[in-house]
């Protein structure tokens, strides 16, 4: 007769994947161990076996868990009857919204992507690349003739914009969503108009 799944599966499975981003970004992913994992969760190891069978299990469940949503959120942002000003300010906006509270998954995607097997990786790389591509449309969509004559441009004006966007969530993770929307604005006025327009 098969195992039926509990009814409280998908949350069980949610908190172990929680608390085992907690663990690899604090402990490191090499480091950490099936049992403080189980003793982060308050569940036993035996337990943990029974959603997953390995720690590197875990970890792709962790990466692809946190960008596939992240990727799907970003790109569903309403954007609609915008202009190209304003479709960039809430782009940015709803980038550090999604952050809040995904501290230990940013940190372990820095940190331990690389421990994935290279078909895994490029997945997650593949999300990456869907969220660049989508910012990197909102920045032409600004200035389509300067980047149109010097498409080089654009990936570095993108990255430019994610690395002021992930050096606040990395240095202000306990930032309320006004904080969040006050530095995406700063972010969006700076990106438009440099600094004499801040």
């Amino acid at each position: 007769m098969a195992r039926t799944i509990a009814k409280d599966h998908d949350h069980k499975r949610t908190q172990i994947l929680k608390a085992a981003a907690k663990v690899f970004a604090e402990e490191g992913f090499d480091r950490a161990s099936m049992t403080k994992l189980a003793k982060e969760c308050g569940i036993s190891k035996a337990n943990i076996y029974h959603y997953y069978d390995s720690k590197d299990a875990i970890l792709y469940d962790i990466l692809d868990s946190y960008l596939s949503s992240l990727r799907d959120r970003i790109l569903a942002v309403d954007t609609e009857g915008l202009s190209p000003q304003d479709r960039l300010r809430r782009v940015l906006r709803e980038i550090l919204r999604a952050y809040q509270g995904a501290d230990h998954e940013h940190q372990v995607q820095i940190s331990a992507l690389s421990a994935l097997p290279e078909e895994q990786q490029d997945q997650m790389r593949a999300y990456q690349r869907d969220m660049v591509k989508f910012m990197g449309q909102c920045l032409h969509d600004l200035a389509p003739d300067v980047f149109s004559a010097h498409p080089e441009k654009l990936r570095g004006a993108t990255m430019s914009v994610y690395g002021m966007l992930n050096w606040y969530f990395m240095w202000n993770s306990g930032a309320e969503e006004q904080e969040r929307d006050d530095y995406a604005n700063l972010v969006c006025d700076l990106t438009l108009h440099g600094v004499p327009g801040l």
